[in-house]
């Protein structure tokens, strides 16, 4: 690619500034354990949201996205389901409540919180913290690989050179240092630099959609597209089948991928994403940055207003960028995209888009604006993982009687430490396929019924949490390694149910124990579910204490946010692609869906932050905590 010299001042400025971030802000992020993991619990949730945001933000992420929208059009709307893309609503609507008021550090502190300290809570507390550890060690292999492969694609340099008889590539050079730079910053500055350092990397990003999609708008016409596109592509709805057939356009090779994927009975498809959907969101998030963000909030109805906003500042910008590489690869890159066949390369888009398309001076911007995207992303995960090591378990079983300042240094030791074996990894990526596979898709099959039940029914113990945890693994791994050529999708239900009984068998295994726990969890976080003997116990025990009642609310809060999600997913695509009247009714829906979370949601948010008090004659319906 060729860059201008303006260019290149761009990125190197861009570089040292978020540099100059972390170590202006590192006096205030190194003061105790709390502010270097959580920012002291002082940072505002709009900061919190757009760092969280920026975080969510990955280019090969955003690569994949074009590729589907690409191959299934309009119907790729659907697809991110799969995940599901819209748990994030589940969190604003009450999850990230819940977590906030356990008051607590970790995911996995919160599993005492939870269950207390017994044998099945530990238990239960080891398997996450290896959960939360060995997740990010993946991902941080995964983003040394994508980002060595981004900056060989979109910067100018070789690289490579020889280490006695040791060949280093370009692309581990450039993964190399920008791994070393991002964390740098991360562990000098902890929480404090993580935020500030995503706020400035998702301001370069938004403005980079921005571009993209003006240049992308100007670039293409309406007639360019429908000439390359068959017939449904524009279609949202769908039936039993997919019924897009490429033969008659520029990509008939596209058919093989549609094949490859085995998305053609897409009603099937739309039903099991909407049964694994629901089960995974409630589960909540896994112990990561997201969970990090939300532990961070000052106070519970910020941590909804953060994962909120998570969502409303992303979608458009994100989308917009979407659909703009989209239709610039349709219509532009028709003999670049045959000549791979089947086996399409969509990162080509990019490069391709930047260096035909985007003037000097925006296209450094552009150019520090993906670099953001991975570092934002590779920070949040190694600012997130040392809070486990040290945390919950170098102060829970080995030392808790440290001070603050040896806490912080062994926090940034074990960042460092974290970072290089996940390179060790991302070196190795080759011959570490299969467990780069077990650890995004086994670890996080065997999660959700355990975590769902852990929040709703008041008889699940510790040892339940272990146990299904353990089985959703197992029938996980099995799954990986026996059926490789299943979806994954379709074989959810049966994972879901080996978990089911493996906390089931785990839950019956003994009575309930540390009943008082669970008291003090039940009425600390007051959740909605299945509580009767926990909730008459505390009600006989507090006769002011008044349960949640507000589950059909959330209920209803959910479906519009899905709602008011999905028009912000289409919004930007129909208005790319020249549908203005579907762009404008699908307007009209976000501000209707706003309305209405405005009313049923945001403007009861301050209940969050107050304990329900049964009606007394001498006495005020509600108390403000804190």
């Amino acid at each position: 690619m060729n860059l201008s010299v303006l260019d290149i001042a761009i990125i190197f400025a861009y570089i040292v500034g978020i540099l100059g971030i972390g170590f202006y802000i590192s006096k205030q992020a190194s003061k105790d354990m709390q502010s270097y993991f959580l920012g002291g619990n002082t940072m505002k949730w709009y900061y919190l949201g757009l760092s969280n945001a920026s975080g969510m933000f990955d280019v090969s992420g955003t690569m994949w996205t074009v590729m589907i929208l690409f191959v299934y059009g309009l119907k790729s709307a659907w697809i991110p389901w799969l995940w599901p893309v819209w748990n994030q609503v589940f969190v604003f609507v009450f999850l990230a409540i819940w977590m906030r008021r356990s008051k607590v550090m970790t995911g996995a502190q919160w599993i005492t919180f939870r269950f207390g300290d017994g044998k099945g809570a530990k238990l239960s507390h080891i398997i996450i913290v290896a959960f939360a550890v060995i997740s990010v060690l993946g991902f941080i292999a995964y983003f040394f690989e994508g980002i060595g492969k981004l900056c060989t694609t979109i910067l100018p340099w070789d690289m490579s050179f020889y280490l006695g008889d040791w060949f280093v590539s370009s692309e581990r050079s450039y993964a190399l240092i920008i791994c070393a730079i991002t964390t740098l910053y991360t562990v000098k500055g902890g929480m404090y630099s993580v935020v500030a350092t995503e706020i400035l990397q998702f301001i370069i990003m938004t403005i980079s959609c921005f571009v993209i999609g003006y240049v992308a708008y100007t670039s293409v016409s309406a007639e360019q597209i429908n000439a390359a596109i068959p017939a449904g592509w524009k279609d949202l709805t769908f039936g039993w089948n997919l019924n897009l057939d490429w033969s008659n356009t520029p990509f008939p090779a596209v058919n093989q991928k549609l094949e490859t994927d085995g998305f053609d009975l897409f009603g099937l498809l739309f039903m099991m994403m909407l049964f694994k959907g629901i089960f995974a969101s409630i589960a909540g998030p896994v112990p990561s940055y997201d969970m990090q963000r939300v532990l961070s909030a000052r106070t519970p109805s910020e941590a909804a207003k953060m994962s909120f906003t998570t969502i409303w500042v992303m979608y458009i910008p994100r989308y917009l960028m979407v659909a703009g590489f989209a239709v610039l690869a349709l219509v532009y890159l028709v003999p670049e995209l045959n000549s791979m066949g089947a086996n399409m390369d969509f990162e080509k888009i990019l490069p391709f888009a930047i260096n035909k398309f985007v003037p000097d001076g925006f296209r450094g911007l552009l150019l520090a604006g993906l670099l953001a995207a991975f570092m934002g992303t590779f920070s949040a995960f190694v600012n997130s993982a040392p809070a486990y090591i040290v945390n919950d378990i170098y102060r829970k079983y080995i030392n808790d009687k440290a001070s603050d300042k040896k806490y912080v240094r062994l926090s940034i030791i074990s960042s460092i430490v974290l970072v290089m074996v996940g390179i060790v990894f991302g070196f190795n990526a080759g011959s570490l396929n299969k467990l780069t596979l077990w650890i995004t898709s086994a670890l996080y099959g065997g999660y959700v019924a355990a975590n769902l039940l852990k929040w709703v029914w008041w008889r699940f113990t510790g040892y339940g949490y272990f146990y299904g945890m353990l089985f959703g693994l197992i029938a996980s791994t099995i799954k990986l390694f026996v059926f490789p050529e299943i979806v994954d999708i379709y074989v959810f239900p049966v994972i879901l149910l080996f978990s089911l009984i493996g906390c089931l068998l785990g839950t019956y295994m003994s009575p309930l124990p540390n009943r008082e726990a669970v008291k003090n969890y039940y009425k600390e976080t007051r959740p909605w579910g299945f509580w009767g003997p926990i909730k008459r116990e505390v009600m006989a025990e507090d006769p002011t204490f008044v349960p949640n009642k507000d589950g059909g609310r959330d209920a209803l809060n959910i479906v519009v946010g899905i709602v008011w999600q999905m028009s912000q997913v289409l919004i930007p695509i129909y208005f790319m692609i020249r549908e203005n009247y579907y762009a404008a009714a699908w307007t009209v829906v976000l501000v209707i869906t706003s309305v209405i979370l405005k009313k049923n949601w945001w403007d009861k948010l301050k209940e969050a932050d107050q304990v329900p008090v049964a009606p007394l004659p001498t006495q005020e319906k509600m108390v403000k905590v804190g």
